[in-house]
């Protein structure tokens, strides 16, 4: 695959990195544009301590040169401000036993990598798990993804998302579209798609806080302007939906996910699952309906890209949960830190980060190219060898 992005760093560890490599020589790099993304990645109604702890802004340290994407790979740093609390725990190097002792965790939480990732490594310190499968680690996808939106934007694609659940309020009547996405008002406490329910949200954010417990929720995400022809249903590791879908999963307390209209139309007969075909008006063809969400057999159709991402309820609860001390074999309530009640707003922008890099990776697979003004030359000939199929 074209785009390759790796992370690293540990949640209160010095910084976070993100590699990404692949992208073209000469996209210009909007600082400004990826710094409100790492901003919008922070914001929400339910967040808790760190937020008001980290101001990120992303560090580019390698790959860009003038404002302009060299075509090597793309070195991206956050600092982690909270790790000044934590030198003395979290240094790679000179780190104090007594302060390790005291923030030791052996009480692992249900639901999170704590107990499965010390069973992997052996870790008698649980937090050698944690602190990687923090969802801290996200925010160094975010500055890569807005890298990918920066190349979809050059090339006429636009990615978007929006809040349709937090808990048990429900948007059950906003369209699954793009346009639908584009209501979604940035500066409200939740990001929710129908902002007549946020007071509900909110609400409900209220209570779940008062109780010491946490909220998951579903997110749209979706993308305009996908040329058709993007992926392949040749190989099953190249259909597109897959790879949408594995992006999507790996989110931190992501559980499932849905294309398009996928589970209502599991429910009904073929006649009503389906996208019937015609030729509009600009005698192109087209779908009469998007219940596929821009997908068929792993390859876009040239409609709206879209994807419902359903989190979890976060797994650190103030009342924390039935568990075993690891260190004495007891039962024990499970360990607690600083956490949100709900991160179901981050979660979309986190979720168009990773749809973004699975469009960007497709796209450069199909056009190629070195430089973005290759890229785009070949691209504006796929559109242009689209629109005149089968002629």
């Amino acid at each position: 695959m074209p785009l390759r992005l790796v992370t690293a760093g540990e949640s209160h560890g010095p910084r976070l990195t993100a590699i990404l490599e692949g992208i073209p020589a000469g996209l210009r790099i909007d600082p400004d544009f990826v710094d409100r993304d790492l901003a919008r990645r922070q914001h929400g109604y339910g967040r808790g301590g760190r937020m008001k702890i980290e101001s990120d802004r992303a560090i580019f340290e390698g790959g860009v040169r003038g404002g302009v994407t060299l075509g090597s790979p793309i070195a991206i740093g956050i600092e982690n401000r909270d790790f000044a609390n934590w030198s003395k725990v979290m240094h790679p190097f000179e780190n104090d036993p007594a302060a390790e002792a005291e923030r030791r965790l052996t009480r692992p939480r249900p639901g999170h990598a704590d107990l499965a990732g010390g069973m992997k490594y052996g870790a008698k310190d649980l937090r050698n798990v944690l602190e990687r499968a923090s969802a801290r680690e996200s925010a160094a996808r975010v500055a890569a993804g807005a890298v990918c939106k920066l190349l979809l934007s050059e090339c006429g694609i636009e990615v978007r998302s929006g809040v349709l659940s937090l808990g048990s309020v429900i948007d059950e009547r906003s369209p699954r579209s793009f346009a639908s996405l584009e209501k979604v008002r940035e500066d409200s406490p939740l990001r929710a798609i129908d902002g007549s329910i946020e007071k509900r949200m909110v609400e409900a954010v209220d209570a779940a806080k008062r109780a010491g417990d946490t909220l998951g929720g579903s997110i749209l995400v979706g993308a305009k302007g996908v040329p058709a022809g993007l992926g392949s249903y040749a190989s099953w590791d190249r259909k597109l939906d897959s790879r949408i879908g594995a992006a999507l999963l790996s989110i931190p307390a992501v559980k499932a996910v849905e294309l398009g209209s996928s589970i209502e139309a599991s429910r009904g007969p073929g006649s009503l699952a389906h996208d019937e075909i015609e030729r509009g008006r600009d005698g192109n063809l087209r779908r009469r309906s998007n219940r596929a969400g821009g997908l068929e057999a792993g390859v876009t159709n040239g409609e709206e890209v879209i994807a419902v991402a359903y989190m979890k309820p976060l797994s650190t609860l103030a009342k924390g949960l039935d568990s075993v001390d690891l260190a004495t074999g007891e039962t024990a309530r499970s360990a607690y830190e600083r956490s949100d009640v709900t991160a179901v707003p981050a979660c979309g922008v986190i979720a168009e980060a990773m749809l973004a890099f699975v469009l960007a990776d497709a796209l450069l697979e199909s056009t190629g190219g070195d430089r973005l003004e290759d890229v785009k030359s070949r691209l504006a000939a796929h559109r242009a060898r689209v629109r005149r199929y089968p002629r």
